[in-house]
C-alpha cells in the first residue's frame, strides 16, 4: 500500500487529474451525480462552435499552443519582443519564465469591474488579457526585480516584498476598478519568492523562477510536459492558500467529490497546468524540446466549463444553481470542473475529425487555443451581458 507521501505525490500529476475527473464523468454517465447531468447528444453543438471559431481565428489551422503568450499579444501588439531586449538566449529564457510564472500566478479571474489602461498603446484590456498586459508592464517597471538596472526578472527577494498596495498600484486597482482578490494575489507572489529562496537546486542562487531553465538544461533528459508539471506542483505546493492537505502535504487546486472512492479527492491544478503549457514555448525556443504535450489535461476553468453549460452538454439538475453564488471548493463546482476536464478530451477527438487533423497535428493544447476557450467566451457574450460565466463563483483570486 502506498505511503501518504506517495499518495500525495500521485495527486500532484496530470495523470491523476485525468483519471479522477474521469471517475466523476463515469458517475455522471450513470446518472449518479447530484448537481449536473450529461446530455451528450448536445456535444455536437460545442464541437461545431469550437471548429468554426478555430477556422475564424486561424484560417490556415496553424494554431499555436494554448498558453499565456497569446494574451501578451492582446490588441495586436507584439509585446513578447520587448522582453529583455539585450539578453542572450539563456537569459531571455529565464526572463520569459520569470514573466510566465508571475503572470500566471496573477491570472485568476479579474472580476467584472476591473480593466487595465496601457499607457504605451492607449488601449484598455480586461479579464485575462488585461492581467497579462498589466503583469508584463509591471515587470518592465521593475516590480519583481531588486536590481533597477535589470527590470526583466523576478527574483526571490523582490517577490517576497510584493504588498497589496504595490500590486494595486501596478494593476490600477482603485475604487470602481477593483481587481478581485488583490490581497491573495500579493500573498501568492510573496510565497513564491519564499519558495525560490529556499530551494537553490531548482531556483539557483539568488533564487528566481527563471533558473528552472538551468535546472532542466543540466539534467539532459528528455523533458516531457507532465514532468514539467510534476516539478512545478511539488516545488510550488507551499505557495497555495491552506485548502486541502493529505497528512500535511498541501494539494493545491484540489476538491472533494463523493463519486471518487477513498479520500474523494479530485485534483485540477488549473493555474499550474496553465503555467506548464506556458513554459513550453520559452523552453523550446531556448533549445529544450518538450514532448508529450497531450499528457497535460484541459483546464478546469469557467470558459471551457461555461461552453459546456451554455451548449447544454452539462445541465444543472436544479435550475436555481445558476443563480446561486458558489464557493470554488463546493461540491457543485468540483463536479462541474471534473466534467469539464473529461469532456475536453472527448471534444478534442470530435474537433480533430471535423477539421481533418490527427492527434499529432492537433493536440489538445491546440484545441484549447483554437478553440474551446474562445468559444466559451463567445457563447457567454451571446447569453449574458458582459460575457459573465453561467455559474457565479466566489473567487479569492487564486483558482479562477
Amino acid at each position: 500500500m502506498p505511503s501518504t507521501i506517495e499518495q500525495a505525490g500521485e495527486l500532484l500529476t496530470a495523470a491523476a487529474v485525468r483519471a479522477r475527473c474521469g471517475t466523476v464523468f463515469a458517475a455522471a454517465e450513470r446518472g449518479e451525480t447530484s448537481h449536473f447531468q450529461l446530455v451528450i447528444s448536445r456535444l455536437g453543438d460545442a464541437v461545431r462552435r469550437v471548429a468554426d471559431i478555430t477556422l475564424q481565428r486561424y484560417p490556415d489551422l496553424e494554431v499555436p499552443y494554448h498558453s499565456r503568450w497569446r494574451h501578451f499579444s492582446a490588441g495586436g501588439v507584439d509585446r513578447t519582443s520587448q522582453i529583455a531586449p539585450e539578453a542572450d538566449k539563456a537569459e531571455l529564457a529565464r526572463a520569459q519564465i520569470d514573466l510566465a510564472v508571475a503572470s500566471v500566478l496573477l491570472d485568476a479571474g479579474a472580476g467584472p469591474k476591473w480593466s487595465f489602461y496601457e499607457a504605451e498603446t492607449g488601449q484598455t484590456f480586461s479579464r485575462s488579457e488585461g492581467l497579462a498586459v498589466a503583469s508584463l508592464r509591471a515587470m518592465q517597471g521593475g516590480l519583481f526585480s531588486t536590481d533597477p538596472a535589470k527590470p526583466w526578472r523576478a527574483d526571490a527577494e523582490a517577490l517576497s516584498r510584493v504588498t497589496p498596495n504595490r500590486l494595486a498600484l501596478a494593476f490600477q486597482h482603485v475604487a470602481g476598478n477593483e481587481l478581485a482578490g488583490i490581497d491573495r494575489r500579493a500573498a501568492l507572489l510573496r510565497r513564491m519568492g519564499e519558495v525560490c529562496a529556499s530551494d537553490p537546486t531548482l531556483f539557483g542562487s539568488p533564487g528566481r523562477p527563471g533558473n528552472l531553465y538551468d535546472y532542466w538544461l543540466a539534467r539532459g533528459d528528455e523533458l516531457t510536459a507532465p514532468e514539467i508539471l510534476r516539478v512545478l506542483l511539488q516545488a510550488f505546493a507551499p505557495i497555495w492558500p491552506a485548502r486541502i492537505s493529505l497528512r500535511g502535504v498541501p494539494l493545491g487546486d484540489c476538491g472533494h467529490h463523493p463519486a471518487v472512492p477513498g479520500t474523494g479527492l479530485v485534483p485540477f491544478h488549473k493555474l499550474t497546468q496553465w503555467l506548464a503549457y506556458s513554459l513550453v514555448e520559452p523552453l523550446t525556443t531556448a533549445g529544450l524540446p518538450i514532448t508529450n504535450i497531450d499528457g497535460l489535461t484541459g483546464l478546469a476553468e469557467y470558459r471551457n466549463g461555461g461552453l459546456f453549460i451554455d451548449c447544454g452538454v452539462i445541465e444543472p439538475r436544479d435550475p436555481r444553481l445558476v443563480r446561486t453564488p458558489l464557493d470554488a471548493q463546493s461540491e457543485p463546482v468540483v463536479e462541474w470542473r471534473a466534467l469539464t476536464v473529461a469532456l475536453l478530451d472527448r471534444l478534442a477527438v470530435a474537433v480533430r475529425q471535423r477539421l481533418g487533423k490527427t492527434p499529432d497535428q492537433f493536440p489538445l493544447a491546440r484545441v484549447l487555443e483554437g478553440g474551446s476557450w474562445a468559444a466559451g467566451r463567445a457563447i457567454a457574450l451571446e447569453r449574458r451581458p458582459g460575457g459573465a460565466p453561467p455559474l457565479t463563483i466566489i473567487s479569492d483570486g487564486t483558482v479562477f
